[in-house]
């Protein structure tokens, strides 16, 4: 019986369907490889699938496997060490429509990806826009915060530990080498999104990097249930798309 997470998207078998699909959204957020890359990749296996298809496939299940995999995250630490964009072609940037727009994220002491926020714009309102959305989607108020010397970063901390949404003993540490962790984090991203030649829309790039960031949870053994076995990643993905096959 197919899942309904794939219904009126048959081209093959319902089987066939749920696989195709699920192994195509795998190999394009998790590899440096653009939809025609892919599309060839498919052909010599036997599937003629047109690029279009691709990415229609991965705007439709990009953001639902980030949403169900967070389900199975581990709690994550109090310390965290969050990144700010500050020079054009930096690993922070992400182009949409040929313009670059920053990506701000966040890991933890473990470098377990909590959040990434894709803006239009770089300062106060942005930061703090993106603290209250990593608080919400973490469900857990750091206790260290680990950044650059970003300064919207320091006016926006103090603005929300006077609005009570982060402890007023927080801890903010401002010093770039505690930071490797995330740029080396931010240099993977990259990897992966440099073939893709930039993005359209905001909505198109906010949904990518949303898969890419959940796939790379699995690869980090970020859930539970998971260790890194590339087998073990693959019947992880199956099952949170209800593919019994």
């Amino acid at each position: 019986m197919m899942s309904q997470d794939f219904s009126y998207r048959q081209f093959l078998t319902e089987v066939s369907t749920m696989l195709v699909i699920s192994q195509c959204l795998r190999w394009y957020l998790r590899h440096p490889i653009s939809y025609r890359n892919l599309k060839e990749m498919m052909t010599e296996r036997g599937v003629e699938v047109d690029h279009t298809t691709l990415y229609r496939w991965v705007q439709a299940y990009s953001v639902e496997l980030a949403k169900r995999i967070r389900f199975y995250c581990k709690p994550y630490s109090t310390s965290w060490r969050v990144d700010a964009p500050e020079r054009r072609q930096s690993q922070t940037y992400i182009k949409v429509k040929g313009k670059w727009k920053y990506l701000y994220r966040a890991v933890d002491s473990q470098d377990y990806t909590i959040d990434f926020m894709l803006s239009p714009t770089r300062n106060i309102t942005a930061a703090k826009r993106f603290f209250k959305q990593a608080i919400s989607n973490s469900a857990t108020k750091p206790k260290t915060i680990t950044t650059d010397k970003h300064a919207p970063y320091i006016k926006a901390i103090t603005q929300l530990q006077n609005e009570r949404v982060l402890a007023r003993n927080l801890k903010h540490r401002q010093c770039r080498y505690l930071n490797n962790v995330i740029e080396s984090d931010h240099r993977r991203i990259k990897r992966i999104v440099n073939p893709m030649l930039g993005f359209k829309t905001m909505n198109s790039a906010k949904r990518c990097i949303a898969g890419i960031e959940a796939m790379a949870m699995m690869v980090k053994k970020q859930t539970h249930y998971l260790k890194l076995s590339i087998l073990e990643q693959v019947q992880f993905v199956k099952r949170l798309f209800h593919i019994y096959a």
